[in-house]
């Protein structure tokens, strides 16, 4: 899980993905439309990315992707993305983790 750990401490937005994940690239359109500069790491083009999907499911991700952190924090998938924007958290999540400048 070290790599894990390395990987989202690097960059403030950090979304595990999928080629084939259509709610991957919503959720990354979601935090694009703040301005957000998301990084996307798309597991099945990585040479570790069997590694790095089995940590993610030892978090927790049911399913693997897309996987979002915000400073470094697994926030979760896209329906808790999706809920944090709804209750209007998610803004105030992304200032705090120097994400968003407003």
């Amino acid at each position: 899980m070290d790599i894990l750990s390395k990987m989202v401490a690097e960059k403030p937005v950090v979304i595990f993905s999928k080629n084939s994940c259509c709610m991957s690239l919503t959720i990354s359109t979601l935090l694009s439309g703040f301005g957000v500069r998301v990084t996307v790491y798309e597991l099945d083009n990585l040479a570790r990315g069997r590694e790095i999907e089995q940590a993610l499911m030892r978090l927790g991700c049911n399913p693997v992707v897309p996987a979002v952190f915000i400073g470094g924090k697994l926030v979760g998938g896209a329906s808790e993305v999706m809920s944090l924007h709804i209750n209007r958290s998610l803004k105030p999540m992304l200032q705090s983790a120097g994400a968003l400048w407003v």
